[in-house]
């Protein structure tokens, strides 16, 4: 490993950072998105474009910011897109109409690709025998990004008496703080000499996601990483339901159970998957991420109606009166949640949970920085950021599919099938990518 290639805390600090700062402020603002919706008295089609405002506009705005980013560096395109957020946030805390919402999804999703801009930077820095791990660490801030954002908007709003443009001015504030971050703490990553022509022309950038796809060994990469991200996210999505109709948790437990899955990932990506990667190397990595993720979504799926000892049945019915339907819920209609029987209550649903998390958290922070590895590897180095933003694109995706589809299948068949169909799907994704994506030899062992 050269002394360019060392991934040093100095080195990699601005850009865990910023990331961190920025997920902080697009998480402030995701228990509330659905409640602008429904203060302007939208249509259940309004409340859906809302939500998936944002990763539709990310699918043209992520590859086009990362191929620019091949192009110009990466220090002036994170700065872009991050100006651009800001301007966002403040568009959503003083917006009057539904239409001013989405405009400023809109602008925060064609331009605000920080994330897949700051996984090329992190490339940058690496070399193959290290980049899964700094995959990993970019990973773990947006991770605990998440973990730390949606408490900060439920403060926000108890400490200003309901006051919805509380959330979207603290998340501009920290937007502000990472644009600060990466003007005085971020040194460019991507020298002029390194840098490819990508970028010259639309015609070029989007000619990105033609090459990517039409390279026969970045198409079962690209694949896996939407299957799995449409899984997995269709899993986040409806996991409250589900703990409400297998434990009796209502927003408080839920919160908790949500905490638990964050140190989960956090551990993962910042702990076990450098150590992982050195001896499995990134295609066998992916491979038992994908079989590991299976194994929990069945395991979930199979979890007893078990609700917790303190469980009431008679005060969960009320308390469910008072809640705001969520954004899936809003577009397909009330889903009916059975709720477990008071004769149920126990730890046996809870402690088959928990343990049922652990496979299928620790695949999941595993597989997306496997997946953008072998994606690094198999491009030409011109190309990463576009490359990436490809990647992210399909993720953006499956995040507009995926809460509507599985919700969907809830309504119809049960609580339970999402999370059963998913894991059967990924059992036969990752028995497919013992030979679509095998040929990567393991990493050598760090003495």
């Amino acid at each position: 490993m050269t002394a360019e290639n060392k991934l040093t805390f100095n080195r990699a600090f601005p850009i865990i950072a910023l990331t961190f700062v920025d997920v902080l402020g697009l998480t402030v603002l995701l228990p509330i998105l659905h409640l602008y919706a429904t203060a302007y008295s939208a249509t259940p089609a309004q409340i859906g474009l809302t939500a998936a405002a944002f990763p539709l506009a990310q699918l043209i705005g992520v590859p086009v910011m990362g191929a620019l980013s091949d192009r110009f560096g990466r220090k002036p395109l994170l700065l872009i897109s991050q100006i651009s957020t800001c301007i966002s946030f403040l568009l959503l805390a003083s917006a009057t109409s539904l239409e001013m919402v989405v405009f400023s999804r809109l602008v925060d999703g064609l331009f605000g690709a920080n994330f897949a801009t700051a996984q090329a930077a992190i490339t940058d820095l690496t070399d193959e025998e290290n980049r899964t791990r700094g995959l990993g660490l970019i990973g773990a801030a947006f991770g605990f990004g998440f973990l730390i954002g949606p408490a900060i908007s439920l403060f926000a709003l108890e400490f200003s008496d309901g006051n919805m443009a509380m959330p979207a001015l603290i998340a501009a504030a920290y937007s502000f703080v990472s644009i600060l971050i990466t003007l005085f703490g971020f040194k460019e990553t991507l020298p002029p000499g390194h840098r490819g022509s990508v970028g010259n022309s639309l015609r070029g950038i989007f000619g990105a996601l033609g090459r990517t796809l039409n390279r026969p060994a970045m198409r079962p990469l690209v694949t896996l990483m939407f299957a799995q991200q449409f899984v997995f996210y269709a899993f986040e999505s409806l996991l409250g339901l589900f703990l409400l109709s297998k434990l009796g948790l209502l927003g408080q437990g839920s919160a908790l159970m949500f905490i638990y899955v964050g140190l989960l990932l956090i551990w993962t990506q910042a702990r076990l998957i450098g150590r992982m990667r050195a001896r499995l190397g990134d295609a066998r990595l992916a491979q038992a991420a994908l079989g590991l993720l299976a194994v929990g979504l069945l395991l979930v799926a199979l979890t007893p109606d078990s609700p917790h000892p303190f469980y009431v049945q008679r005060i969960v019915e009320n308390a469910m009166l008072d809640y705001a339907p969520s954004a899936a819920e809003s577009i397909v209609g009330a889903i009916n949640v059975p709720l477990p029987l008071d004769s149920q209550r126990g730890f046996g649903g809870l402690l088959w949970l928990l343990v049922a998390l652990v496979p299928l958290t620790v695949g999941a922070g595993l597989i997306r920085p496997a997946l953008n590895s072998l994606m690094v590897k198999r491009s030409p180095a011109a190309e990463t950021g576009a490359v990436l933003g490809v990647s992210a694109s399909f993720v953006s995706l499956a995040n507009a599919c995926a809460p509507v589809l599985a919700a969907l299948v809830m309504q119809a068949a049960g609580v339970s099938v999402p999370f059963l169909v998913g894991g059967l799907l990924l059992t036969l994704l990752s028995l497919l990518s013992l030979v679509a994506i095998r040929g990567d030899q393991p990493a050598k062992v760090a003495s």
